[in-house]
């Protein structure tokens, strides 16, 4: 008892151990995903926003009521419009999508955007709104070196044009032209310098987290067989010891009990009569020996000494439904993998439980039942379309004793329900084949 009661307990702390690592690597997968979700919808829409805002500004400024300004300037700025957009969408924004952007490919991109940039600010200042997708798309080019040089072409593009510089270039122009570039670019450039030395140190990290993450599953996995084996010693043990006490004390006393029934059965028939009492005394001790080396013999579930899990359920399912009169279906997914005793009682006992708990209080008129092999695991399912109950009440002992049962060979039991919505009762358990290796393992050999 002691061992198993161990066994338990350590499985408790594992499995809390497992939830807290779990969760917090759900939560720094998803504050990641967010961040790179975030960072690849500003670069794919960025260039798009600000060709739109140019655009409608500008035909903002040149349509009057009459029109007559728009032409032919007005056609020719809607002309490297369009073409502003095919070359946005076939040169940035489906490389991107589809992950197939390269080097050589983005250069070429950066130099036709600025060259469109230039002319279209030559029809309108507003254009330079336009031309901030620059720096945007200098992110993306590899190496650094070449994304440090995109934003200096960016930066001379947009202020050479907005300044006039090549049209009149003063001295103290040109000064306050170089001034501004060079800020600009060291201003955007450190971004990409920053972001291009720390990623071999982010890849790195993610490794070594990735590692990380795989030597913990592989403990739990461990951990999990370790709890199996406890437990099956610690129950092989008990169940030894409840033979003994049997078989000295309740069984020893039946056996006496007969020999004396017996005789005293001989008796009476040797005066010519049977006492009724102790022809019944007689029987009711013999039935008594034959539970009692019943229980000698197996402590499991009877259905599991005659078939495995998968044929022990539906046996379970089609008594249950005779006897209910309710629809149950089973159904079996994956490939299924010969498992610990310990895991095929426990998870047993769960849908016995569960079955019961739908007998007693859900008035359902169906069942389910999923038993699901994903390989490392194996997930059990019952569900039912009954009224179901408020989850501040599910906390009865038939539900916290299947816990127990569940988190002592190493999984979890989550219930979901809601009033008027039926009831879901899952459970996972690793799969433990017999002997305390993983059915993987046990199927590879």
């Amino acid at each position: 008892m002691t061992r198993d009661a161990g066994a338990g307990e350590s499985g408790t702390y594992s499995s809390a151990i497992a939830e807290e690592v779990e969760s917090a690597h759900r939560s720094r997968l998803a504050w990641k995903a967010e961040q790179l979700r975030v960072w690849d919808l500003l670069q794919l829409i960025a260039p798009w926003l600000l060709l739109t805002i140019s655009t409608v500004i500008y035909c903002a400024g040149v349509l009057p009521a009459s029109g007559e300004r728009f032409w032919p300037e007005g056609a020719s700025v809607l002309g490297l419009v369009a073409v502003s957009v095919l070359w946005v969408l076939f040169g940035h924004t489906l490389p991107i999508i589809r992950r197939t952007l390269r080097p050589v490919p983005a250069g070429i991109f950066l130099v036709g955007l600025l060259a469109l940039c230039v002319t279209l600010m030559t029809y309108a200042d507003v254009f330079l709104v336009f031309t901030v997708a620059g720096f945007f798309h200098a992110y993306l080019l590899r190496p650094w070196q070449l994304g440090v040089f995109g934003v200096l072409a960016t930066s001379v593009a947009l202020n050479g044009s907005t300044m006039r510089v090549w049209a009149d270039p003063t001295p103290g122009l040109l000064a306050e032209f170089v001034l501004i570039v060079a800020v600009q670019t060291a201003a955007i450039g450190v971004g990409i310098v920053l972001t291009a030395r720390s990623e071999p140190e982010e890849r790195k990290r993610e490794e070594l987290v990735e590692r990380l993450e795989a030597a913990l599953h592989e403990n739990a996995g461990l951990h999990a067989q370790l709890v199996a084996q406890a437990r099956e010693g610690g129950a092989h043990d008990e169940r030894q010891r409840l033979a003994g006490e049997i078989h000295d004390t309740l069984a020893q006393g039946l056996a006496g009990i007969i020999t004396q029934l017996q005789a005293a059965e001989r008796s009476a028939s040797a005066q010519g009569g049977t006492d009724e009492h102790v022809a019944r005394a007689l029987r009711l001790a013999r039935s008594s020996l034959t539970e009692a080396r019943r229980s000698v013999r197996a402590l499991a579930p009877q259905e599991l000494r005659r078939a495995h899990l998968p044929d022990a359920l539906r046996a379970l399912a089609e008594r249950w439904s005779e006897d209910q009169g309710i629809s149950a279906q089973v159904e079996v997914t994956g490939t299924r993998e010969p498992l610990s005793p310990a895991i095929e009682v426990s998870l047993f006992r769960v849908a016995q439980e569960s079955l019961t708990n739908v007998a007693k209080h859900a008035k359902a008129t169906r069942v389910g039942v999923t038993l699901s092999y994903t390989g490392a695991e194996v997930l059990l399912d019952v569900r039912d379309d009954g009224r179901g109950f408020a989850q501040a009440v599910g906390a009865g002992f038939g539900l916290t004793s299947m816990r127990q049962r569940i988190r002592g060979v190493g999984g979890h039991v989550e219930v979901q329900s809601a009033p008027g919505e039926g009831t879901s009762v899952s459970a996972r358990v690793p799969a433990i084949a017999p002997g305390g290796t993983s059915a993987q393992e046990e199927t590879g050999r």
